[in-house]
């Protein structure tokens, strides 16, 4: 049965426009609960975002599988490794880029590996890079194993992931920043300098190991979008579509109490716990939009983010690190020495701070700034769809 279901776009292009708002704000200090990621263990609505993204890739691999299956192996492979390599090498250059920065004497070249801090250099993973892997292992996985096959891996993933974890980690602390085993990996393979920082020491949220249950969240998807597939605009596969998120939320909560709900290494009870909320979600959606016809501007405003979805969440990140370039003195300090602005920084700090400073919550500003972002990445996702450029990797 091969029948077009809009919510899936709608669910996809909110899920990109939520990971633009939460990765924009006017200051990373001042941020709502609910748009910050969780310290370590537990869950936010931020920490919904990624996993609903590798879900909604999921869902949308189902529909072309079989054009792919029909195709043949060769055409198979050749796809999925192109865009596999294409999205890696899009992130990776995101994180490189604009190559140059400024320094006391002006612009200077972003070594792979800083010739003064051999600690520090190129992060090689991150959003888009976990992506591409996901979508490449869980689409070789469900081509040559097909859906049975794929639901074995899968449980062998998670359940071999977490003992893993539990006896490779430090003993009676595997389980946090300094315990996790992962870490000693990542920095064998990618080194140090090329992980990420910002946990204050060289983790990478997005490292090799913690990719292993990510490929889960793609084949699950897979999994629920073949369901709908099959089941078709019924109530039986929307009434079973919210028992199988229910199922698998409550399942994560179970098992968070042996292996805690942890978005940063993204523990097994993260991916079922996650699955099953946006299970749950896109059931919401497809009753709303497919059966109850609740289409309209809110669908809308989604759904162009959806048509161009990859395109749009790396021209946020493009622009964000190519505008500091381009800087201006704002003042001087109490010192004596300029400090510096750029386009950004400028229009948070002197008009989005501002504008909300009666409210006396700079959290307002900084969620302002974020929205205002949001509003100009959705005119060009517009004018895009107006003008039928729909840009696929």
């Amino acid at each position: 049965m091969n029948q077009r279901f809009y919510s899936l776009d709608v669910f996809r292009g909110a899920t990109v426009a939520l990971m633009i708002l939460v990765n924009n704000p006017g200051s990373w200090s001042y941020l709502y609960p609910p748009l910050a990621h969780a310290s370590w263990h537990g869950c936010t609505p931020t920490d919904l975002v990624f996993p609903f993204f590798l879900f909604a890739v999921g869902n949308a691999m189902a529909f072309v599988m079989p054009r792919l299956e029909a195709a043949g192996t060769n055409v198979f492979l050749k796809k999925v490794f192109k865009r596999s390599i294409l999205i890696f090498a899009i992130g990776l250059f995101l994180n490189w880029c604009p190559f140059v920065k400024w320094s006391d004497s002006g612009l200077v070249f972003r070594h792979w590996t800083d010739p003064n801090n051999p600690e520090s250099g190129v992060r090689i993973l991150g959003v888009l890079q976990r992506i591409a892997l996901c979508y490449l292992f869980a689409s070789l996985i469900i081509y040559f194993f097909k859906i049975r096959g794929a639901y074995v891996i899968s449980v062998i993933i998670l359940l071999g992931y977490w003992m893993l974890t539990m006896l490779l980690g430090t003993p009676g602390d595997p389980y946090s920043l300094s315990g996790y085993f992962g870490t000693n990996i990542d920095k064998a393979i990618l080194g140090a300098a090329h992980m990420y920082k910002g946990e204050g020491v060289a983790f990478d949220p997005e490292g090799l190991t913690s990719t292993l249950p990510a490929i889960v969240q793609v084949i699950f998807g897979y999994m629920v979008g073949h369901y709908i597939q099959q089941k078709g605009k019924t109530h039986e596969m929307l009434s079973g579509l919210f028992v199988i998120g229910s199922v698998l939320v409550f399942t994560g909560f179970v098992w968070d109490m042996a292996f805690p709900i942890n978005k940063k290494i993204w523990t097994s009870s993260y991916v079922l716990y996650t699955t099953g909320l946006g299970t749950m979600v896109l059931s919401v959606l497809i009753y709303l939009i497919e059966f109850k016809e609740a289409k309209g501007a809110w669908s809308r405003f989604f759904d162009v983010f959806g048509k161009n979805a990859l395109f749009v969440f790396a021209l946020s990140g493009f622009l964000v690190k190519v505008l500091p370039l381009f800087r201006w003195i704002d003042h001087v300090n109490e010192q004596g020495k300029p400090v510096y602005t750029s386009p950004l920084n400028w229009f948070y700090e002197h008009v989005c701070s501002p504008l909300l400073a009666f409210t006396n919550n700079p959290k307002n500003g900084s969620f302002l700034y974020a929205v205002c972002l949001l509003a100009v990445y959705w005119l060009i996702a517009r004018w895009m769809d107006k003008k039928k450029i729909y840009i696929k990797v």
